[in-house]
């Protein structure tokens, strides 16, 4: 079964997840600028004349299509990449997939998502 994973993360964290998700061979991505508040509301800020709210912040949406197989160690990469501790560092969503299909070559499925070196490429080369 394929998965969808749709990350919101601080835009500053996107290199640090790029990193991670490529050590353990996830390749392919969509990356989106979003802007957004969490639960916190946005943020306070002082300025010459006062305070102000600023509740829409700049994010960043990563969308992931893969296995099932390969959705945990996706996921932990992602929390152990975006993590500081502090207020919106983020959230992860994850849904299914009922079909993906390679345009050029009608790949479906599982198979539709495999590129060269690839986690599914590395596991396939380990067995």
């Amino acid at each position: 079964m394929l998965k969808k994973i749709e990350a919101i993360v601080k835009e500053e964290k996107l290199t640090d997840i790029q990193e991670a998700l490529a050590a353990i061979g996830i390749v392919g991505m969509n990356t989106f600028p979003i802007s957004g508040r969490g639960r916190q509301g946005g943020i306070k800020l002082a300025g010459r004349s006062g305070f102000y709210i600023v509740d829409m912040l700049p994010r960043i949406q990563i969308n992931i299509v893969l296995s099932e197989r390969n959705l945990d160690a996706a996921v932990q990469a992602i929390q152990k990449a975006s993590y500081t501790g502090e207020i919106g560092d983020g959230i992860i969503f994850i849904s299914s997939i009922d079909e993906a299909i390679r345009i050029r070559t009608n790949e479906r499925g599982g198979d539709a998502l495999m590129y060269p070196g690839d986690i599914d490429d590395r596991k396939n080369i380990d067995k």
